[in-house]
């Protein structure tokens, strides 16, 4: 992973992938489980992605490319759909959640760069809008309290513990995707970034995502898994 500094205060920019896929029951989006070798964020779950390269043209060229050095998933398979805002980490990393859809499950076959990740596995995007098998902290960041959330997943005969950003960027996309809001107090974090810490990014509005998802998951695009 080449990793390229943005310079004074302003904090480095990295792009996610939440990548969708129609499965037998509702839409489905691939998750990674992070190295246990790995100095940070060791073992959590994650979507795939990383920092922006100096090479990548946009965000979603970032996400994208992450995602095949991570789990070989080939950027060809993808077909973005939308960008949303902008998650500040409390680390002050700029994370743009970038929405795609798979459009065939079966021609991607996972295989998970080592060195980076354990495993990859696939959750229902709805279940980051219901209170089941969720818990949540409160925690304080600069003056604000806002709320961690913790789903538990099973599959497969394996358990997950997805929380964090990335239960944050998945609440927030599945709001978007089904068009209603999670049946539980969202309480997002308050930043109040540095200067320069959304870095110009535009901040757009997804309008159109449920119409791209129904247009793609009424086409033969969609391979149901």
């Amino acid at each position: 992973m080449n990793n390229s500094s943005n310079g004074g205060s302003r904090p480095k920019k990295a792009a996610v992938l939440i990548c969708l896929f129609e499965g037998e029951k509702g839409l489905r989006v691939i998750l990674t489980k992070r190295s246990s070798t790995l100095s940070t964020h060791s073992g959590e779950v994650s979507l795939p992605g990383g920092k922006a390269d100096k090479d990548d043209v946009d965000d979603a060229d970032t996400a994208t490319r992450e995602a095949k050095e991570e789990i070989g998933l080939d950027p060809s398979l993808v077909n973005v759909v939308t960008l949303l805002e902008p998650f500040l980490s409390k680390h002050l990393l700029r994370v743009i959640p970038v929405i795609g859809i798979l459009t065939d499950r079966n021609a991607f076959n996972p295989t998970p760069n080592i060195a980076e990740v354990d495993d990859v596995f696939d959750a229902p995007l709805e279940m980051f809008l219901k209170d089941e098998n969720r818990r949540s902290e409160e925690r304080e960041w600069l003056g604000d309290r806002y709320l961690i959330h913790f789903f538990n997943y099973e599959t497969d005969g394996k358990k997950y513990l997805i929380w964090g950003l990335t239960a944050g960027i998945l609440i927030r996309a599945a709001s978007i995707v089904y068009q209603r809001p999670p049946a539980f107090p969202e309480q997002t974090p308050k930043f109040k970034p540095l200067k320069g810490a959304m870095g110009g990014i535009e901040r757009r509005s997804p309008p159109s995502v449920t119409d791209n998802l129904a247009k793609h998951a009424t086409g033969q695009n969609f391979v149901h898994s």
